[in-house]
């Protein structure tokens, strides 16, 4: 019975004997797998995200130039497109004619009153002329004993009054001339008024509104009559968080997702100079590099790119967080692991940069390194090993 219970014991020792030089490989064969990563240059960004309306770039608003009239036509409707200086509506101009008609009469007068001025200007400089001769014969003539004293107490007379008649003709030019300058202004103004009675377009671009009716007595206060996008240009205004306001630049791109319709390319245009106390919001407006077909109103979504750039990156998996920082678990000899403190960058596409801390080349655990530590001993999986595995287990299934 002894050398029966004994029997099984001998056999497992004689057993383990045999197999003591293969432990070792069966101890690596049973090492856990994990899926390693190499460290390679990848394209990075930053980007920040954005939401906003359509907007008109620049919008036109087109009022009256002459107020209290009616309006006798409308002639562009909301959505057309029109050129500078296109008339948009007419106001009744049959005044307006009429006022043109009297300053051209006022400034008529205006011009005969000149030349009556002017005339009379020349008249008393002749006067002043005779009468500076008479003065001038009679001065000598007395200091001869020629002439007496009252004669030519008489020819002083005279010149002082044809030098204040020349005088008083030289002021009566110079009102002539003042009236004649305000006819003339009062008549420039006649036609430009007579001119504006056409309402044009200011600047080519879409009508986006109007507001006028045909009858209605234009006002050059409340709302205009058309509204135009200058150009048709529309661009986004949107609302930036301050702590990623920041991090914008002027002319950065941006790629703009608008519902129904495909992605445009655009740049940042402008950022606002304050922000928000409320809210912490900062205004962006970014220029759409096609805007043809965009109506002003729309919701638009998309990201600003800030940074773009290639670094050395690993799986964003790969990489471990505690209280002492960023590390990775590195692929060492003979497959033990080896803890790395890194410095990290950007993060995108599911890739994260490593400033400092690994070479190219180097493999990391791309997933699931939170269960290992330094010095443990894995068996790397690589893509490229996994997608043979891969093949040879469904070529085996198909055979």
């Amino acid at each position: 019975m002894r050398l029966l219970t004994a029997l099984p014991l001998r056999l497992a020792a004689v057993a383990l004997f045999a197999l003591g030089p293969c432990l070792p490989v069966l101890a690596q064969d049973q090492a856990p797998a994990v899926t390693v990563a190499t460290a390679q240059e990848r394209p990075l960004r930053r980007i920040v995200p954005v939401s906003g309306t359509l907007i008109a770039r620049n919008e036109v608003l087109v009022y009256p130039h002459v107020a209290g009239f009616a309006i006798t036509e409308l002639n562009a409707e909301i959505g057309d497109r029109v050129e500078a200086g296109a008339v948009l509506a007419r106001i009744d101009d049959r005044t307006l004619t009429l006022r043109v008609t009297q300053a051209e009469a006022a400034l008529a007068s205006a011009q005969a009153a000149m030349h009556q001025a002017e005339s009379q200007v020349a008249a008393t400089e002749a006067q002043l002329r005779q009468a500076n001769q008479v003065l001038d014969r009679v001065q000598r003539l007395r200091e001869s004993g020629a002439a007496t004293q009252s004669s030519l107490d008489e020819a002083q007379a005279a010149q002082q009054g044809a030098e204040a008649g020349a005088q008083s003709a030289q002021d009566g030019a110079q009102a002539a001339r003042a009236g004649l300058e305000q006819a003339q202004a009062a008549r420039d103004v006649a036609r430009l008024d007579l001119a504006n009675a056409a309402i044009t377009a200011p600047v080519a671009g879409i009508v986006s509104a109007r507001n006028g009716q045909i009858g209605a007595i234009a006002a050059s206060n409340g709302e205009p009559i058309f509204r135009l996008i200058e150009g048709g240009e529309v661009e986004v205004s949107a609302e930036v968080i301050e702590t990623e306001l920041v991090l914008l630049h002027d002319n950065d791109p941006a790629t703009l997702v608008i519902a129904g319709l495909a992605d445009r390319a655009g740049h940042l245009r402008r950022i606002a100079p304050v922000v928000n106390r409320t809210s912490r919001l900062g205004e962006v407006r970014i220029a759409i590099d096609d805007s043809e077909g965009l109506r002003p109103g729309l919701y638009v979504g998309g990201h600003i790119v800030t940074e773009n750039r290639t670094g050395l990156a690993v799986p964003a998996g790969a990489v471990l967080r505690d209280g002492n920082g960023a590390h990775v678990l590195l692929l060492g000899a003979d497959n033990a692991l080896i803890r790395r403190a890194v410095d990290l960058g950007l993060t995108w596409d599911g890739w994260q940069e490593i400033i400092r801390g690994l070479n190219a080349g180097d493999e990391v655990v791309a997933r699931a390194g939170a269960f290992f530590g330094e010095g443990d001993v894995v068996r790397p999986i690589r893509p490229d090993t996994a997608d043979t595995q891969a093949t040879g287990a469904a070529t085996g299934a198909t055979e």
